[in-house]
């Protein structure tokens, strides 16, 4: 490996991890092929602007050693025309360089356009297991930030690298030709930077590594306390929840000023290295040039040359900055591309049955990246049960719903759905045939009418008015300010607890699935709302399998079979009554409600 290409390639991440920027170079255009074409483009712009940048010390050497000190003497129709030329290269130049530039800057965009709808798309097929293993604002940041900083790099800095080195690259071409002495002091005294270049540079792209870690820490903890604010204020934690904003800004602080340190040294080598070429240049040119043949006009010429390369050298230093920063966010986007998601697809998959859906889970472990929550579960529901999962909090109940949904894949075991393993049921049919409503009602930023809507793809304003209907909310839906098409706010935070589990519930009968999943869907209403909610509870429930997890003993009651957690196995089953006789887990748990619900 030569020097400039170790200087440009090798260094480290944060953990210790080396990175190679031409080995993330090749994966990124891997990703994404189209990125190539901008590359091609820069190339072309950098020609262009060796061109126009080098025309003007060859003009001066002509017109010297020509035009006015030539063996003709003073010809000003020569002057005249080379000027002209001169110009008018000059003027081809600026005219074909922005277009080519705006061809880049558009390429660069539409690559990068895919690069982000890829990384989005990407998170989303991660699996619950492989999402928690990663913080909510780590997962932001490759998505926004990280991304950021690639085309920061596309548009300036990759353009910055080949226009600088093809610059110097004509420059020490020009120079060799009216002087290869002259060329190789100039050359001997500039590639000292590379040495030093390399000593700085592992630290730098670690350095690099460690802010875009901290820039994920920053959107993490703002996230979360701005997600909850209401815990917050509530609780008297403004003290510590600013404490932990503190503690990440001062971690961003730091890592910015480690980068920004080896910034500010880079460009003064440069700066100065560069200085001491010309120095030397002048100082050797005086004493030799003569000897060598040189004339004036090539001399002038040369110390025009040299004083071209020099903003160059500092320009690569500076730009070599960015490229740490971006080569580290590039490899951190394209880690992420990279993982594998653990709900692989099934290549030949089978179809779901209409209609209310059976449950079957055989020798059933699941769980998370930290271990299985869920041990050895064996368990049957026929087609049109409902069933209450009831439990102590950690006992593995929402781990269970989650898997019947594949938003977890067992770990062992299998999950049979309407007969069908559901390893191999395609997505479309997953979503059409299974719905999970969350404990919180998750709404988007829009109104109860989208928000509905979204139960099915290409559902009508009728589809939803249908669903409204058969679940007994049309007064409700119209007693809302603006009606279905109020808006709900972000995370549907315009409506209450209990309004919010009415949309969802609204939005699962859109989709008429055969299996419904209600994860602690009657938890935290509030009373105005909670009859509605049971009503659209029990019709939402009629025609179709329905597992509730659920903490109120009440859902337990109603329910044809009630399976009980405890530790991650499922301990007990049967009816309430049954269960209730019985006198073991589940009977303590319906005891305490009892009490508490009627002290």
């Amino acid at each position: 490996m030569s020097d400039v290409d170790a200087m440009l390639v090798v260094s480290g991440d944060d953990n210790g991890r080396d990175i190679r920027a031409i080995d993330v170079l090749r994966r990124g255009i891997q990703r994404t092929p189209s990125i190539k074409r901008s590359f091609l483009f820069s190339g072309l712009i950098s020609i262009l602007a060796a061109v126009g940048r080098l025309a003007m010390p060859v003009l001066v050497q002509q017109v010297i050693d020509r035009g006015l000190l030539g063996p003709q003497g003073y010809r000003p129709d020569l002057i005249l025309g080379l000027s002209a030329a001169t110009f008018a290269l000059v003027l081809v130049v600026s005219v074909l360089r922005p277009i080519a530039e705006i061809a880049m800057t558009r390429g660069a965009q539409q690559s990068l356009y895919q690069l982000r709808r890829d990384a989005f798309s990407h998170v989303h097929n991660l699996s619950l297991a492989q999402q928690s293993g990663e913080a909510k604002g780590v997962l932001l940041a490759r998505v926004t930030s990280d991304v950021e900083t690639i085309s920061r790099f596309v548009e300036w800095g990759a353009i910055t690298w080949s226009m600088n080195l093809s610059i110097i690259v004509g420059a020490f071409v020009v120079m060799a030709v009216y002087s290869w002495q002259l060329t190789l002091v100039a050359l001997a005294t500039m590639l000292t930077v590379v040495p030093i270049v390399r000593l700085l540079q592992k630290k730098q792209l670690r350095a690099y590594s460690r802010q875009r870690t901290a820039v994920g820490r920053l959107l993490t903890v703002f996230n979360e306390v701005l997600s909850g604010s209401d815990a917050i204020r509530s609780y008297g934690y403004q003290e510590q929840a600013q404490a932990r904003m503190d503690e990440a800004i001062d971690e961003r602080y730091k890592a910015d000023l480690r980068t920004s340190r080896y910034m500010a040294t880079l460009f003064t080598v440069g700066d100065f290295i560069a200085a001491i070429a010309l120095v030397l240049v002048a100082v050797v040119a005086v004493e030799w040039g003569q000897d060598w043949g040189l004339g004036p006009g090539s001399v002038v010429s040369f110390f025009f040359l040299v004083a071209l390369v020099q903003s160059p050298i500092g320009e690569l230093t500076e730009v070599l900055d960015q490229t740490q920063t971006a080569v580290a966010g590039w490899d951190k986007v394209l880690g992420l591309l990279e993982i594998e998601p653990d709900v692989a697809e099934a290549d030949n998959p089978q179809p779901l049955p209409r209609g209310p859906l059976s449950v079957e889970t055989k020798k059933l472990v699941a769980g998370y990246s930290d271990g299985p929550v869920l041990h050895g579960i064996d368990v049957h529901i026929p087609p049109g049960a409902r069933v209450a999962v009831v439990g102590e909090t950690g006992s593995g109940k929402t781990t269970f719903a989650r898997v019947l949904c594949r938003l977890l894949d067992p770990m062992a075991g299998t999950v049979l759905l309407g007969g069908v393993d559901g390893l191999h049921i395609s997505a479309d049919d997953r979503h059409r045939g299974i719905r999970l409503v969350p404990q919180d009602g998750f709404l988007f930023d829009t109104t109860v009418r989208d928000n509905i809507l979204f139960g099915r793809p290409g559902a009508t304003l009728d589809d939803a008015h249908a669903a409204l209907a058969t679940l007994g909310l049309d007064d409700w839906v119209a007693g809302l300010p603006n009606g279905i098409d109020t808006q709900v706010g972000p995370r549907g935070e315009q409506l209450s607890v209990g309004e919010r589990q009415l949309v969802a519930l609204t939005r699962a009968q859109v989709a008429d699935p055969g299996l419904l999943v209600l994860d602690e869907a009657t938890s935290s209403i509030d009373p105005e709302t909670e009859q509605a909610l049971s009503s659209a509870l029990d019709r939402v429930a009629a025609g179709r399998t329905v597992v509730s997890i659920a903490h109120r003993m009440s859902t337990a009651e109603q329910a044809d079979l009630v399976l009980v957690f405890d530790q991650g196995r499922l301990v007990e089953s049967g009816p309430h009554s049954r269960l209730v006789e019985e006198g073991g887990i589940y009977a303590g748990l319906h005891e305490s409600w009892r009490r508490a619900t009627s002290g």
